[in-house]
C-alpha cells in the first residue's frame, strides 16, 4: 500500500516521495500543525530480521537525529523532530528544495574547478563543524550532499554516524558506508570506528569525482576498488586545476599524514576564488530601511536594518542592518541542528585553550574585558545608533558586537516576542532561517539567521548572543549578501571562536 497521503505522528501529511536510500525513504511532508513543508524519513525495515538487528536500526535512526542535531552549522541539515509511526522512528527534517551533488554529476559529467571547490569548501566547513560536535559523518558522497535551488549546500544523511563517547553500533568485522568512499586505513586493519581523517579522505574522493568524472579507485567489483583503495595508488587528477594540491593532500593514505578539514577549507576558498569574478559594487548606496524612534527599546531596534553598502560609502545614508545571533562553533543551526528544544542543543563543552587568531586576522578590543578577531582590511564605522562596527573593502559585509542589556535573560524569548517583529516590519521580505537554543563555551546562548531583501540584493544575517559570568550580555552579528554568503560566513565563526573574555582563562 503506497504511504502517500498518509498522516505521520498526527501532524504530517506525506505528499512526495523525493528520495531512497539504504536505510530509509525520504518524503516531502505538510506539517499540518505549522503549516510549512518538512523533510520526513522514514526508515527501512528488511523483511527477517532478528529482533535485535531491529532494534540496531531503530537505534541507528534515532542516532542520526541526534548526530545532527548536535551540529550548529548552516550547511549540516536542520532536524526538527523524531516520531513514531506504528511502532517505526521516523526523522522530521528541513525540506529543502535541492538537487545532489550525484544528481548534477551525472547529469553534467563534471564540473568547473572553481565550482567544485566551492562545493568542497563548504562541505569542509560543514564537517569540521560536525567533528568539532564530537560526530563523524562516516558516509560523506555526492549522494548526500544537496544543492539547494536557493544556492545553499547541505551535507545530510548522518544515517551511519558516530558521536564520541557513545558505544558502536557495528559488529566486530562490519564496515558500514559506501565502498568507494571508504577510507583506506579502514579497509586495511578494519577499523569499525573513524576518525575525523576518514571524513575527510572522502571529501578527497568527491572532489576527484566532481571534475573528473569518475572515482579515483574504481574498479569492476567492490573487492577490487577495496583493494585499490587500501594499496594502489591513483592516476593524477588532470582537470582540476588549482584543485589538485587540495585533492592530492586529502587522499593520503596515512590518516596522520592527511590535510585536515580547517587546511582543507582554507586553501578550497582560495581555488574557488580563483575562478570568481569580481564583486559587484553598487552605482548608488542601498537602503535597507530607516530605523523608527521609540521609547523602548530603541537602540535595539536599529538592528533590525541591515548592512548596506552606505555603511561604508556614506555615512548619511548608512543604516546599520543587524540582528542578533550568528552561531559559529556554538551556532545551532535551527539545523546545522535542530529546531528548538533540548535536542538541538550541543552538550556542554568541556574547556580547551582559545584557538590562535586565523591567518589575515587581528585582534580587537569592543568593550572592558572583551577582544574578538576582525579581518585584516576591514574598517572601522561608527553607525548612527553609537555602536562600532567593521566593514569589509566592498562596503557590502558587516561584523559587530555589542555589549548590551536584553529585555530579560533569555534572548530568544525576548527575539519571539519584540526582536522579530520589529525586523519584519522594518526589513523587506524577512525570512527566519533558524532562531534556536545553543551553548557558548557551556554558558546559555541564543542563534538567530535570516535573510531580507535590500534595495538592490538579498541579504542574509546570523547573530549569536550569550551571558558571560558576571551577567554581562553579548552580541555577535554578520551580514553579507546572500549570494556570497558562503564567502563571508567564516568570518563569524572566526570572530566567535575567538572571543577573548575577562572571565576566561587564557
Amino acid at each position: 500500500m503506497s504511504d502517500l497521503g498518509r498522516l505521520i505522528a498526527n501532524r504530517y501529511r506525506l505528499v512526495e516521495r523525493v528520495g531512497r536510500g539504504g536505510m530509509g525513504t525520504v518524503w516531502r511532508a505538510e506539517d499540518e500543525l505549522l503549516g510549512r513543508h518538512v523533510a520526513v524519513k522514514k526508515l527501512h525495515v528488511p523483511p527477517h530480521l532478528h529482533d535485535d538487528e531491529v532494534q540496531r536500526l531503530y537505534e541507528r535512526t534515532r542516532r542520526e537525529a541526534r548526530s545532527a542535531a548536535r551540529i550548529t552549522h548552516p550547511n549540516v541539515i536542520v532536524v526538527h523532530d523524531v516520531v513514531d509511526d506504528e511502532g517505526l522512528p521516523c526523522i522530521v527534517m528541513e525540506y529543502i528544495p535541492s538537487v545532489t551533488l550525484s544528481d548534477v554529476l551525472k547529469q553534467k559529467g563534471t564540473l568547473p574547478p572553481d565550482e567544485a571547490a566551492r562545493i568542497g569548501r563548504i562541505m569542509a566547513a560543514a564537517l569540521r563543524a560536525a567533528h568539532d560536535a564530537g560526530v563523524l559523518h562516516r558516509d560523506v558522497k555526492p549522494a548526500n550532499v544537496l544543492l539547494g535551488h536557493d544556492g545553499r549546500i547541505v551535507l545530510t544523511d548522518f544515517g551511519i554516524a558516530v558521536e564520541s563517547g557513545t558505544p558502536s553500533l557495528t559488529r566486530t568485522g562490519e564496515l558500514v558506508g559506501s565502498i568507494q568512499y571508504l577510507a583506506p586505513e579502514r579497509l586495511r586493519s578494519g577499523i569499525a570506528e573513524p576518525g575525523p581523517a576518514c571524513d575527510l579522505w572522502s571529501l578527497g574522493a568527491t572532489l576527484y569525482q566532481a571534475v573528473e568524472g569518475r572515482h579515483p579507485f574504481h574498479r569492476d567489483t567492490a573487492i577490487e576498488t577495496a583493494y585499490a583503495i587500501a594499496a594502489d595508488t591513483y592516476e593524477p587528477p588532470r582537470k582540476a586545476g588549482d584543485l589538485a594540491p587540495v585533492i592530492e593532500g586529502l587522499l593520503v593514505k596515512e590518516p596522520d599524514r592527511r590535510m585536515d578539514a580547517h587546511e582543507a577549507e582554507r586553501l578550497l576558498g582560495r581555488a574557488a576564488e580563483a575562478g570568481t569574478a569580481p564583486i559587484e559594487r553598487p552605482t548608488q548606496p542601498e537602503r535597507v530601511g530607516v530605523p523608527a524612534t521609540r521609547a523602548r527599546g530603541g537602540r535595539r531596534s536599529r538592528r533590525a536594518l541591515l548592512w548596506c553598502a552606505a555603511v561604508v560609502v556614506a555615512a548619511a545614508t548608512a543604516t546599520s542592518g543587524v540582528l542578533l545571533w550568528p552561531g559559529g562553533g556554538a551556532e545551532p543551526a535551527g539545523a546545522r541542528p535542530s529546531d528548538g528544544g533540548a535536542s538541538s542543543r550541543p552538550p556542554k563543552p568541556s574547556p580547551s585553550p582559545l584557538p590562535p587568531l586565523p591567518a589575515g586576522y587581528h585582534l580587537k578590543k569592543a568593550g572592558q574585558g572583551f577582544s574578538f578577531p576582525v579581518p585584516d582590511g576591514w574598517a572601522p564605522k561608527k553607525l548612527p545608533s553609537g555602536e562600532l562596527a567593521y566593514i569589509d573593502p566592498t562596503g557590502l559585509v558587516g561584523l559587530r558586537v555589542d555589549i548590551v542589556a536584553f529585555a530579560g535573560s533569555d534572548p530568544l524569548q525576548h527575539w519571539r516576542e519584540t526582536e522579530e517583529a520589529k525586523t519584519r516590519r522594518d526589513n523587506d521580505n524577512y525570512e527566519r532561517q533558524r532562531m534556536v537554543a545553543t551553548t557558548f563555551r557551556g554558558r546559555p546562548a541564543g542563534y538567530w539567521e535570516f535573510t531580507f531583501q535590500g534595495r538592490v540584493r538579498g541579504y542574509r544575517a546570523a547573530e549569536l548572543a550569550f551571558a558571560g559570568a558576571d551577567g554581562t550580555q553579548y552580541v555577535v552579528y554578520l551580514s553579507a549578501p546572500a549570494a556570497q554568503w558562503n564567502e563571508y560566513r567564516p568570518v563569524f565563526d572566526n570572530a566567535v571562536k575567538g572571543i577573548r573574555l575577562r572571565d576566561e582563562s587564557q
